[in-house]
């Protein structure tokens, strides 16, 4: 597939142009005119670039690019040798934030309800469609212990359970995969039993404590493996190109 026809099927499946976003989503830096292999992954570090080279891919599609808001402009250091090893290979970067975490079937909300069985019922913002955050219900009530041991043993990574003091069994959940922990109070303030996010601040504890909700922090990386894995499976079922997932271990 021609790089062109490929990100504009990008984007007319993952629609970028309808939410503000942190960083430019879309192609960050041009390789291939044709793309044929590609590599995904969560974030476009050095070692998933040199897994890429040793694949000989001729793109790599990630949730986690380059070129964040407030971030230097000045590309030396540790941003020229990941953007060298690019171009020097030939490797287009196509890289989607925001739109990946709230696409309705492939994004990281969707799919991790998936996994952990969680029927989505709605935005968490109730009067936004594209609500980052967004809820559900479990089919039955659980302890917060039983779902702390079910969140970690499904991303295979010990999960950090904040139990407010009534303990109160879970039935309802608000989540945001990576660091979506700030929606804790909307979730809170709705009445929901738990909030699940991939990362916590220090704050979490004290309003998890008074207003009576639990929250899971399941990690930023271990949250959000499952959307890009499940575009790229998309992509490959859809236009029979050689997609290949490399998950890069991070432990946050």
């Amino acid at each position: 597939m021609q790089r062109t026809e490929f990100e504009h099927y990008l984007t007319q499946l993952l629609k970028p142009h309808q939410i503000k976003d942190y960083a430019p989503n879309g192609l960050q830096i041009q390789g291939s005119d044709t793309i044929t292999k590609i590599v995904t992954g969560v974030t476009a570090s050095q070692a998933l670039i040199e897994r890429a080279i040793v694949e000989q891919a001729d793109a790599i599609l990630v949730h986690h690019g380059y070129f964040w808001k407030n971030e230097s402009y000045v590309i030396q250091g540790m941003k020229y040798e990941r953007i060298k090893a690019l171009i020097n290979n030939n490797i287009n970067l196509f890289a989607y934030h925001l739109p990946l975490d709230i696409h309705p079937s492939l994004g990281n909300n969707v799919q991790l309800a998936k996994l952990l069985n969680i029927e989505v019922t709605g935005p968490l913002e109730l009067a936004n469609p594209l609500s980052i955050a967004i809820q559900g219900q479990l089919a039955q009530a659980c302890s917060g212990e039983h779902f702390s041991e079910t969140i970690s043993s499904k991303l295979n990574r010990r999960c950090l359970h904040i139990a407010p003091p009534s303990n109160k069994p879970i039935k309802t959940l608000a989540w945001c995969t990576g660091g979506g922990q700030d929606y804790i109070e909307l979730a809170a303030e709705q009445g929901i039993d738990a909030f699940i996010s991939g990362e916590v601040s220090e704050k979490t504890t004290h309003i998890a404590h008074e207003m009576d909700i639990h929250f899971f922090a399941a990690g930023h990386h271990a949250t959000e493996r499952y959307g890009i894995k499940a575009l790229g499976e998309y992509i490959a079922n859809e236009k029979g190109l050689d997609v290949t997932f490399i998950d890069i271990d991070n432990p946050v």
